[in-house]
């Protein structure tokens, strides 16, 4: 059985964007008709955004006509938990996950339905999961502050998750300051799941190589150290022909003074990174923590 996370209020601000933090821990409710999920008709599971567990399915889903995504019910009656809140002057019922106790948003005895209820969710509450089955590969590269690696990826479409993390060293489970002390062998790296049928891994190359100096060794702009190296951790025998010939193009287009110091490596087992690594500058409104 899972325990509910028990985190402070800055661990909580790390972990979400602010937008989440309001509604999932300060109680605040999105504008009605905002929310990305509000006419989302696709088949899947919409999860909680602070702790991914299952909360309802699509097939519970309607149009109430109130402004927010409606359900009629949870996927069980253990995924969410209703509380008494009498904090708007009014007697309504909270729905908070059950397992981490985020705020989802409400629940009413209205629905139209056979179940009688309508659950009034905030769609900033919410990671949907579709199930219409996607064929994903994956994508490693190295090229300086996991942090600016990542936000770049993030934003490609085609691109369905990314995590900042470790790869290329010989330490189990190595922590940041492990990999800090430039001992360990690894490689600041962000991991990308992408759809093949959307983006190219030939595109996200070339997104690879417009997005630092491939010429610095060991170094992005005011960060040195192994740990920033340029590399292309390839996972399949097609990815290391794919980043070959690519960097052999790179060399020959021209545009640099200098010669591409960047690795092509077999990808080892990846380390995901400490939670406030993740999407670390999405988190903060930031695009770019680097100055090339």
């Amino acid at each position: 059985m899972k325990r509910k996370p028990i985190k402070s209020d800055e661990e909580w601000r790390k972990k979400l964007t602010s937008e989440q933090f309001k509604v999932l821990r300060e109680k605040q409710t999105e504008l009605p008709f905002t929310g990305k999920y509000l006419s989302t008709k696709e088949k899947g599971v919409y999860r909680c955004a602070t702790c991914g567990d299952e909360l309802f399915s699509s097939d519970a889903k309607f149009d109430s006509g109130t402004g927010w995504p409606s359900f009629d019910s949870p996927v069980s009656k253990k995924s969410v938990t209703a509380v008494e809140d009498a904090s708007q002057g009014m007697k309504r019922t909270e729905v908070v996950c059950a397992n981490c106790g985020s705020h989802l948003g409400h629940v009413f005895d209205d629905d139209p339905t056979n179940t009688g209820k309508r659950y009034c969710i905030n769609s900033t509450a919410l990671d949907f999961q579709n199930m219409r089955k996607k064929r994903l590969e994956k994508a490693t590269f190295g090229a300086g502050c996991f942090w600016h690696v990542e936000e770049t990826f993030r934003n490609i479409n085609g691109v369905v998750n990314t995590a900042a993390g470790y790869m290329g060293g010989s330490l189990e489970h190595p922590t940041y300051e492990d990999v800090c002390t430039d001992k360990t062998g690894y490689a600041e790296v962000a991991q990308v799941d992408y759809d093949p049928a959307v983006v190219s891994y030939d595109r996200l190359l070339d997104i690879f190589w417009e997005n630092h100096d491939p010429t610095t060794l060991n170094r992005q702009g005011p960060d040195q150290r192994t740990q920033y190296r340029s590399v292309i951790f390839y996972h399949t025998d097609q990815q290391k022909q794919e980043a070959v010939q690519s960097k052999e193009q790179q060399e020959k287009s021209g545009k640099y003074k200098h010669p591409i110091v960047t690795e092509v490596t077999k990808a080892s087992t990846f380390y995901r990174a400490e939670e406030y690594h993740q999407k670390y500058l999405m988190k903060r409104g930031e695009k770019s923590c680097r100055i090339l």
